[in-house]
């Protein structure tokens, strides 16, 4: 059996599991939460993220390495970050239309909430983009700075790259510690379709059925934003720019979402989201080690419609009008907020905190979507590393082209 349908198998099993726990033996939950569910979905997360900081330092120098040219790099650079831009805002603009279309913030819908959240204090936009370059890159490792631990590797990698020769046995040095974590990464995929059952079975017993309910228009919202952008904008891109055939590349890629789906962390899902990418996608490796862990960092498109959805929603609930220009800043702060943020579960409420005050909302609204959130948390990620794929097989098309078009100048030239 494929790893996909074990991991589909996990998933559905876990989602009755949970639910049969929650409805006709809640007073058991908790130990079997305990000892046997969390424990599962915890080992498979350690194990993921015990090779996160090392594959993506690995990786980052190696794609660099490989790009040679400073230029190269600059471009292919210059195009990621224009792609997760543009589909930021396309995303922002399409979660508030459903929300405007749907209006899931009518009086009276929301059941039992939890009272308790204090929400943390996002960093500044500006602190984020001047602490791009690590004072201390080991501490930037130790800590899991994702952006600090990319703008070093990128460094060691054209510092390689224009090196040459010189240092050939630290590139060796570098792509064997690659495969290394590599094989780890297939170890632990192994656990991975015992890890979804954990985690979604832990979950779904935590949170029920009522709570979902009450929150029914709220969670539609979101989640046909996250399918229409999914399906129109990345199948889109894939077709008219990738040349490729969407369809099959969601199908390809299905293994990849089903385990952003499971651990709702786009850092956890990024060793087989590389894998599945040069493999099965067939993306170049160069292209696959810069790109993906890249878009693992700042393209949080998923994220981004959770905010807008809930920001809009939050506005329904206490009846305020958001005029033209709020809805300009929400676009424009959640998608700097987008950059740097971690792939970690959660992170989204952060974020949201940061745009519910950028246009005067109550940051104690959050309170109103956060009974649902682990839920959706599991969708938006998905939708985030379905994006850093569409955009890693856009940008290895355009790159093998203009590779074909300097060959053949070459060939006629001699």
């Amino acid at each position: 059996m494929s790893l996909t349908k074990k991991i589909i198998i996990a998933l559905i099993v876990g989602v009755f599991v949970g639910l049969g726990f929650n409805l006709f033996a809640p007073n058991l939950f908790e130990p079997v939460d305990t000892y046997v569910l969390t424990p599962l979905g915890q080992i498979f997360l350690n194990l993921i993220m015990m090779v996160v900081v090392p594959l993506v330092f690995f990786s980052i120098i190696l794609g660099a390495a490989g790009l040679g040219d400073p230029k190269t790099l600059g471009r292919i650079g210059g195009k990621a970050l224009i792609y997760f831009m543009v589909t930021s805002v396309i995303a922002l603009s399409l979660a508030i239309g459903m929300a405007y279309l749907i209006q899931p913030g009518e009086p009276g819908l929301m059941g039992n909430l939890e009272e308790d959240y204090q929400a943390q204090e996002a960093p500044p936009v500006m602190d984020t983009l001047l602490n791009i370059i690590p004072q201390n890159p080991i501490e930037a490792m130790a800590s899991g700075e994702m952006l600090q631990i990319i703008a070093f590797a990128l460094l060691v990698g054209v510092a390689l790259a224009r090196l040459g020769d010189k240092t050939k046995g630290i590139v060796k040095l570098v792509e064997q510690g690659n495969e290394i974590m590599m094989f780890l990464v297939g170890i632990a995929m192994k656990l991975a379709p015992y890890g979804a059952f954990g985690l979604i079975a832990s979950a779904i017993g935590k949170l029920g059925l009522s709570v979902i309910q009450s929150m029914i228009a709220y969670m539609m919202t979101i989640i046909i934003a996250l399918i229409l952008h999914t399906v129109i904008t990345y199948g889109g891109a894939v077709w008219l720019l990738g040349k490729r055939n969407p369809i099959q590349h969601f199908k390809k890629y299905f293994p990849v979402m089903a385990v952003a789906f499971s651990t709702s962390s786009s850092n956890a899902t990024l060793p087989t989201a590389m894998k599945v990418t040069e493999q099965d996608l067939g993306v170049s490796k160069p292209v696959t080690s810069f790109v993906v862990p890249l878009g693992a960092t700042i393209n949080m498109d998923g994220t981004a419609i959770m905010q807008a959805v809930a920001t809009v929603f939050i506005a329904q609930v206490f009846a305020v009008s958001l005029d033209f220009t709020q809805l300009l800043t929400i676009i424009l702060t959640a998608t700097l907020a987008s950059i740097g943020t971690a792939g970690v579960p959660g992170v989204g409420m952060i974020m949201l905190a940061m745009v519910l005050t950028s246009v005067g909302l109550p940051v104690e609204g959050i309170t109103l979507v956060l009974a649902v959130d682990r839920i959706l948390d599991m969708m938006r990620t998905a939708v985030n590393v379905t994006g850093d794929s569409a955009c890693a097989v856009i940008i290895d098309r355009y790159e093998r082209e203009r590779e074909d078009a300097d060959l053949g100048f070459d060939e006629s030239k001699a």
